[in-house]
């Protein structure tokens, strides 16, 4: 019996060839489809972060997918306070509110509401002034309401603002309409005499 002769450059091809396949079977096993994801489960326990919860807090101010929950409170808070703020106005409101209103109002009302701003400069509709008369007396809730379900040319901006900055936008908007429209007679008397002297 003739045992066939395996030359050296057939050896190599052999072995390459049980190589890749070896190769191909390691690789195929450490595939990750998306299915296969590394995630927690919801509500248990994780030894990377410090408190040991697999759930992370929304970030602040987060706005819920679809709106339903947070606004079917704030339509309730729009009817149970009607005329009437539903959250106190401090100092610290009046400023967030504030912010809130330079950063959505202002590119169409401007800084104090006049319904001049760079958005109307560029050719946009211009907005009525919160200093005209029926807004000046128009409730804080009429301002909400705008805010919420839009006006006119304005969209709604229930998607990009949360329930209770709308309200503290709404008291800022108050305060620039008795900012702009206010007599002598409504400066505290202890105040009033740095206001006269400065004429």
């Amino acid at each position: 019996m003739q045992i066939p002769m395996f030359n050296a450059k057939r050896l190599r091809k052999i072995g390459l060839s049980f190589a890749f396949i070896g190769l191909a079977l390691v690789l195929g096993s450490c595939t990750m489809t998306l299915r296969e994801q590394p995630r927690f489960d919801p509500l248990t326990e994780s030894t990377f972060y410090a408190n040991h919860a697999a759930a992370r807090p929304p970030v602040p101010d987060t706005i819920a997918r679809g709106y339903s929950q947070t606004e079917t409170a704030a339509e309730q808070m729009l009817q149970d306070f009607g005329d009437e703020f539903p959250y106190e106005i401090t100092e610290e409101n009046l400023e967030r509110g504030q912010q809130r209103y330079d950063i959505y109002c202002s590119p169409c009302h401007d800084r104090v509401g006049t319904g001049n701003g760079m958005i109307v400069q560029r050719g946009f509709s211009k907005p009525i002034s919160f200093h005209d008369e029926r807004l000046r007396t128009s409730p804080p809730s009429y301002f909400y309401g705008a805010m919420t379900n839009g006006f006119g040319a304005m969209p709604s901006y229930a998607n990009r603002i949360a329930p209770k900055d709308r309200w503290l936008i709404a008291a800022y908007i108050q305060a620039l309409q008795l900012s702009q429209n206010a007599e002598l007679e409504d400066v505290p008397e202890a105040e009033r005499s740095q206001l006269e002297g400065s004429k």
